[in-house]
C-alpha cells in the first residue's frame, strides 16, 4: 500500500459496511422524512434520476440535489427529502423483494424521481472518528459538470458503481442482496475519494487530505500513527514553519495535528484491545505510549471508558 494512501489506512482502522434499504420511484409531489440515525450509522441517498431537495433541521440548511448526486450524512442528522413543490405528497405503496430492500412507489404524474436510500454501519467505537472529522453533509457527483463521465476520475467510477447498484436493485436475482451490500460499502470509499479530490473539498479531514501542502503530514500520520511525531517534523514535511503549519491545520480541521494523531492512536488501540492475548501495557507501547498510565488516561478521555472496560464490551459483542 502506498504511504500516501491515507484513505486505505483509515479504512484499515475502522470497519464500515453498507446496506441498500429503499428504492424510490416517485412522481411529484412526494416527501420522505428520516429520523436521526443511531450513533454508528450514516444515512446515504443516491439521486439516480430527477431531483430532490434535502432539508437538514439540525444545521438549518437546504440544498437541491440533481441526477448523479450522492449525499451522505456522517453525523446521522434527521432530515427531509421532497420534490420542492410544497404540495401534499401522494400516498405511496411499498413492497419488499427477496433481497430484503423495499420498493416504494406512488402514482404521481409530476417530475419523476429514481432514488436509492441506505445506510453505512461503523463498528464502534470508531463512529466518533467519523463524526469528529467529517462534515454534517457530504455530497459527491457521479458525473462531471458536463453531464458526461470523466474518464478515470472518481466521478466516473461513482457513475459506474451507481449503474451496477441500479441494475441489481431493478431485478430479483440470486445473490442480489450480497452484491448490493458490497457495492454500498464501496460507495462509501468512492464518495470520500471523490470529495477529497474535488476542486473545493468539504470541511474537516477531507479538506486536509485534499490540501496539496498539508497532505504529506496527513498521509504520514495515517500510515504510522504510533510513531513519535513532533510538530516541527510534520511542518517540515509540508514545507512550512511550525506556526504556519499549526494555523493551517487548525483552520481546516478545527483542532490540532496532535489531536488528530491522538484519535488515530485510540482507534488503533481499540482494535488491539480486542485481541485477548495482548496486555494493556503492550497495547500502550504498540500505539506509541511509553507510560501505560498516560495511555489509560487518554483512552478514557477520548473513548468514554477505560481500556479494560472497552475490552470487556468488545468481547461481549463478539
Amino acid at each position: 500500500m502506498s504511504q500516501i494512501d491515507w484513505l486505505s489506512h483509515l479504512l484499515q482502522l475502522i470497519t464500515i459496511t453498507g446496506q441498500l434499504e429503499v428504492r424510490c420511484a416517485y412522481g411529484a409531489p412526494w416527501r420522505l422524512t428520516w429520523g436521526r440515525a443511531a450513533a454508528n450509522e450514516i444515512p446515504y441517498h443516491v439521486i439516480v434520476k430527477g431531483r430532490a431537495f434535502l432539508e437538514n433541521p439540525e444545521t438549518r440548511t437546504a440544498r437541491e440535489l440533481v441526477s448523479g448526486d450522492i449525499v451522505l450524512l456522517p453525523h446521522g442528522a434527521a432530515h427531509v427529502l421532497h420534490d420542492g413543490s410544497g404540495q401534499t405528497p401522494i400516498r405511496t405503496r411499498e413492497s419488499v423483494g427477496s433481497g430484503g430492500w423495499m420498493l416504494s412507489e406512488n402514482d404521481g404524474q409530476g417530475e419523476q424521481l429514481d432514488l436509492m436510500c441506505g445506510r453505512f454501519f461503523i463498528t464502534p467505537p470508531h463512529d466518533r472518528l467519523i463524526r469528529n472529522y467529517m462534515p454534517a453533509e457530504l455530497v459527491a457527483r457521479a458525473m462531471n459538470s458536463n453531464g458526461e463521465d470523466g474518464t478515470g476520475s472518481a466521478s466516473n467510477q461513482l457513475a459506474s458503481l451507481v449503474g451496477l447498484m441500479r441494475m441489481e436493485s431493478a431485478g430479483d436475482r440470486a445473490g442480489g442482496r450480497a452484491i448490493l451490500d458490497a457495492l454500498s460499502s464501496a460507495l462509501f470509499t468512492l464518495v470520500l475519494r471523490s470529495a477529497s479530490e474535488a476542486e473545493k473539498a468539504p470541511e474537516g479531514l477531507l479538506a486536509l487530505a485534499g490540501h496539496p501542502r498539508l497532505a504529506p503530514a496527513i498521509a504520514a500520520m495515517f500510515a504510522d500513527p504510533a510513531r513519535s511525531w513532533k510538530l516541527p517534523d510534520l511542518a517540515e514535511m509540508c514545507g512550512m514553519s511550525r506556526a504556519t503549519f499549526m494555523r493551517h491545520f487548525q483552520d481546516r480541521l478545527g483542532c490540532s495535528a496532535l489531536d488528530l494523531l491522538t484519535d488515530l492512536r485510540m482507534s488503533l488501540a481499540a482494535n488491539e484491545l480486542k485481541k485477548p492475548a495482548i496486555s494493556t501495557e503492550a497495547v500502550a507501547d504498540t500505539v506509541g505510549y511509553q507510560s501505560v498510565s498516560a495511555f489509560r488516561r487518554v483512552f478514557a478521555e477520548r473513548m468514554g471508558m477505560t481500556p479494560g472496560e472497552w475490552r470487556r464490551v468488545a468481547h461481549k459483542g463478539e
